[in-house]
């Protein structure tokens, strides 16, 4: 059970960061994913064999998931020269 609370409270940590590049959160979302999958595998089944196939398969999510919600920061500028932001095409 302390294992169990260790763990989300890392995890609720590590998801706190904010990062608007795409390859920062596929990392970030294919670490939180292979963390969440080796836990889920361990636990549904037990044995290393099924922990390391829960990573995998929550890497490769985490990853594909982080990299679609970047958010998109598109910029366009006035006729003087400023910056502002508008929305992403």
């Amino acid at each position: 059970m302390k294992k169990l609370l260790l763990v989300a409270a890392a995890t609720l940590l590590l998801a706190g960061c904010q990062s608007s590049s795409t390859r920062d959160r596929a990392l970030v979302g294919g670490g939180l994913g292979a963390a969440t999958g080796a836990i889920v595998g361990a636990a549904a089944v037990g044995g290393a064999g099924p922990a390391l196939a829960g990573a995998a398969i929550g890497a490769a999510g985490g990853a594909l998931v982080g990299a679609a919600t970047t958010p998109k920061n598109c910029t366009a500028y006035d006729r003087n020269g400023r910056p502002f932001r508008v929305r992403c095409p």
